[in-house]
This record gives C-alpha cells, sequence and structure tokens, in this order.
C-alpha cells in the first residue's frame, strides 16, 4: 500500500475561496462574516476527481493524508474569531471528501491559531475533529503570524497545552507554516523552507521529547535545509552539549518525501535513517510543472522512490510502514478494513 501523508485540498470549490474573501472584507469593514455558502457534493467531486483523484490513480498512490490547503490557512489574517470561523469551514470541507472518497482519503485538520491568540480554541477545534470528523492528526504552523516569527519556539512551555492533548489523542502534527506576509521571504520557495529548517533547530536547542516522549512531528518538504547539512546540526548538538541527535529527536521528528528531484531523494534516503521518512508528493502544490530534465512532473515524488537506490523493505517502510507507526488512528482505520 502507498500512503501519501502530505495532500492538500488546492483545488477547494471557488465559492468556499469566496467566502473567504467576502469574511475578511466584512472583517475589516466591522460587519458580520457572511453565511458560508451551500457547496454541492457534485462540486466537490468536480474539484477532486480532474485533480488530486486523477493523478493518484495515474501515479500509482492508494491513500492521502488530506488537509486544507496550508497556504491559505492565513493565521496571521483577521483575528482569534476570523481564524476559528475559517478553520472550521476548511476541516468541515476536508471531511465531505473524505466521506465521499472513503478509500482514498483520510483527514488532518488545520487549527485556528491566531498571533497573540492562546491555543484553547485549537485543542478544542483537534479534539473535535479526531474525536467527531474521524482526522487522524493535525498541521501546526510554528509562525502564525505569517512570516514575521512574533511566536515562541516550540519547546516553549506556550505549546504545552496542545501537546499534552496531541498525547492524549495519540495524534502527531505536520509542522506547517502558511503563506508570508513578509516582503523578503517567498512563501513557498523560502518561507516553507526557512520554517521547516527553523523548526528542527528549535527541537534540537530543547529538550522537548524529554516532557512528552510519544509526541511526535512530521517536518514536511524532506526536512528543509536539514538533510544537506546533517553534519552541521550533528556538530551543533554535540558544541550545544545535548545528546547524538538519533536519541536526542529521532525518534519523534520525521521527514516527508516532498523534494521534486531525484538527487535530492538519494540524498535524503542516504543520509536520514529509513525509519524517520515517509512518502509525501504535495501534489498540486508548491512546484505543479513539468521537469524539462525528465519530462516528468516534478511532484511526482513516487518515481524518486521507485528510483531510489534502497532496497525493496526500505520502499515499503517508506510508502507505508513508517507512515502507519507516525498515524496510529491510521492504523487502525486500515486494520478494520482488512489491509
Amino acid at each position: 500500500m502507498i500512503i501519501d501523508c502530505h495532500g492538500h485540498y488546492t483545488t477547494a470549490p471557488e465559492p468556499h475561496n469566496q467566502w473567504r474573501e467576502d469574511q475578511l472584507a466584512a472583517f475589516k469593514a466591522g460587519l458580520p462574516t457572511p453565511a458560508y455558502p451551500e457547496i454541492s457534493d457534485e462540486l466537490i467531486r468536480e474539484t477532486i476527481e480532474g485533480n488530486q483523484l486523477r493523478l493518484i490513480n495515474e501515479r500509482g498512490s492508494d491513500l492521502t493524508i488530506f488537509s486544507p490547503r496550508a497556504s491559505a490557512m492565513g493565521h496571521h489574517e483577521g483575528d482569534q474569531r476570523i481564524s476559528l470561523e475559517w478553520t472550521i469551514a476548511c476541516n468541515n470541507l476536508i471531511k465531505r471528501v473524505v466521506d465521499l472518497y472513503p478509500e482514498t482519503f483520510v483527514g488532518v485538520c488545520q487549527l485556528p491559531q491566531s498571533p497573540g491568540a492562546d491555543l484553547a480554541e485549537s485543542i478544542k477545534e483537534l479534539e473535535r475533529c479526531v474525536n467527531e470528523l474521524g482526522f487522524i492528526g493535525c498541521n501546526l504552523n510554528p509562525d502564525p503570524s505569517g512570516g514575521q516569527w512574533q511566536t515562541v519556539p516550540l519547546t516553549d512551555k506556550y505549546w504545552y497545552p496542545l501537546y499534552q492533548k496531541m498525547v492524549e489523542l495519540d495524534v502527531p502534527a505536520m509542522i506547517h507554516v502558511s503563506a508570508s506576509c513578509n516582503k523578503n521571504f517567498h512563501a513557498t520557495g523560502a518561507h516553507y523552507m526557512n520554517a521547516d529548517t527553523t523548526a528542527f533547530m528549535q527541537l534540537l536547542q530543547g529538550d522537548l521529547f524529554k516532557d512528552f516522549p510519544t509526541l511526535r512531528f512530521i517536518i514536511p518538504h524532506g526536512g528543509g535545509a536539514v538533510p544537506y547539512h546533517w553534519g552541521r546540526y550533528r556538530g551543533l548538538a554535540d558544541m550545544l552539549k545535548q545528546p547524538s541527535l538519533d536519541t536526542h529527536m529521532m525518534n519523534n521528528v520525521f521527514f516527508d518525501t516532498c523534494v521534486y528531484h531525484q538527487p535530492g531523494i538519494d540524498l535524503l534516503v542516504e543520509v536520514i535513517d529509513n525509519k524517520n521518512i515517509l512518502f509525501g508528493s504535495e501534489m498540486i502544490g508548491a512546484v505543479r510543472g513539468i521537469d524539462p530534465q525528465t519530462g516528468q512532473y516534478f511532484d511526482d515524488t513516487k518515481r524518486y522512490i521507485d528510483n531510489a537506490k534502497i532496497s525493496a523493505d526500505e520502499k515499503a517502510s517508506i510508502f507505508s510502514t513508517n507512515t502507519r507507526k507516525v498515524f496510529p488512528r491510521l492504523d487502525k482505520k486500515l486494520e478494520a478494513r482488512g489491509l
């Protein structure tokens, strides 16, 4: 079985996207939020079947862990109320996709984070999505200020109530920023990579997993710059008098394969232990075009794993086994289906 751990609803129906624009416009004008539009199952099918579902079938994966569009989370927009309204609408839409295609998609939720707000609403929404909607994890934004980095590190006790709830529910988080409102940082080319690398370094500097030994994070986009500079981070751990990375972090931190060329994947599978790599594509995401050097889509990451010089067992672990371990609620769902 091939499980894609990193999918977003980047093709959401236009009425949903328009409502977001109307919601933000109403907020700025001091007006009530407009009513959420009626969106038919037929329209949802149109947005999925010609896009994600088509590519899933063409490329040969089986199940996608699906969440709202990361770049549209927009935690820096509006306030806590606005973020909560938007988050609930986005998560409910993911639930509808999962209900329409239960054998192909499983849900992961957005959280209603907002700069300066506590995490009470995020904890409530996580509980709702896991307990009522059947979701298996969440996306956690380490910088809800949108590239301004006005929040505290992930190791700060500010985050602990959320971590406690994640441990209680036995769900992981993908550490994933949203759009950038900082002109210095292009969203997907700089802000995403910066955040992935920054999150890893924050975790290296702290001792979070002593307090939460079963907490699990996926750092997307291949771990940002980390695998390429693995020696730097091993050396920094030594200089900072931290334990070796394999015991300090790597029972809790995992990287996906959203790396869009063969040499990058080859480096990832050579440097990072197999158990820490989860298959992901983020298809119809940041990089949607065809690589002129190969004639294949950049984000067809299954092709890179297929061609990697690792064993069949190692490929199977990346494609399925590792993800089922990181997402135990997914494992239980698949076992219930006899898979």
